[in-house]
């Protein structure tokens, strides 16, 4: 649905979610050196271009957009998603990685996924940190294609993290892009219960700490503000119960009246 030329996004409250935890992944690569090594191998073994897809969740907090991150340590930031398999279809891929990173493990938890439209494309031209919007002009076979897909999270469900470990010890890889360094800035809602290991959790980032803010984010983190103003985004807001009635009170309410036969819960435009 779009209004004015906008398509319209809703964002719910952060509130609405639960949020746990998960059976940890061994990570594969200790720093950036040795996964920029890994990469490289696998572009020569493969012969082709890397592609990768990155979701984009959105909740509100405050009356102000939020993006959920996965943090590592104190200074590593990316977006869920990951590399596609040669030949899968992105979107699928992308759920795919969600379901991996972010759903419980409980079946009847998982989440339905709903990919939506491209975001923005981003470019690694060598086998380096760097990405571009666009491919240099002196570039003719970039190393990685980055696409970033809005997600619409359904209006309540349950996140659950996977925490990453490195061999028998949790260690955090260095910087990568946009999983750039940087101190976790106070403006992040922390929503991961406080028993997930300190290596990871899942954050939410006010729009307005992302913008701009290549040091901390990097360069794709960084420019969401920008490629999210091309959405209308409709705040969804959770009104508070009634208070309750004494009991004679109770018992005078009417049916359709301001008591328990009433919807507690209402969602409003803002």
């Amino acid at each position: 649905m779009a209004a004015g030329g906008q398509p319209v996004f809703n964002v719910y409250p952060a509130g609405n979610y639960t949020f746990g935890t998960k059976e940890p992944k061994l990570e594969k690569d200790a720093n950036v050196n040795d996964r920029l090594a890994r990469f490289k191998a696998n572009y020569e073994r493969e012969g082709g271009m890397r592609r990768s897809v990155d979701a984009v969740l959105l909740v509100q907090e405050h009356n102000h957009p939020h993006v959920l991150l996965l943090q590592l340590g104190q200074s590593f930031f990316r977006l869920p998603g990951g590399r596609l398999r040669p030949g899968e279809d992105e979107v699928e891929g992308l759920r795919r990685k969600l379901t991996n990173r972010l759903a419980p493990t409980n079946q009847a938890l998982q989440v339905a996924w709903d990919v939506g439209e491209v975001l923005g494309v981003f470019y690694r031209p060598n086998f380096d940190t760097m990405f571009y919007p666009y491919v240099p002009a002196h570039i003719t076979r970039p190393k990685e294609c980055r696409k970033l897909f809005v997600v619409q999270l359904p209006e309540r469900c349950v996140l659950a993290v996977r925490v990453g470990v490195v061999g028998d010890k949790k260690k955090v890889p260095e910087a990568e892009g946009t999983e750039t360094a940087g101190g976790a800035g106070k403006a992040g809602l922390s929503v991961s219960p406080g028993e997930v290991p300190k290596n990871m959790k899942l954050v939410a980032v006010p729009i307005f700490e992302l913008y701009d803010n290549v040091p901390r984010y990097g360069p794709i983190i960084s420019s969401l503000p920008a490629v999210l103003s091309r959405l209308r985004l409709n705040l969804q807001f959770v009104l508070p119960p009634p208070p309750a009635l004494p009991p004679q009170q109770q018992q005078q309410q009417q049916p359709n009246g301001y008591g328990q036969h009433q919807q507690q819960e209402q969602h409003y435009p803002p």
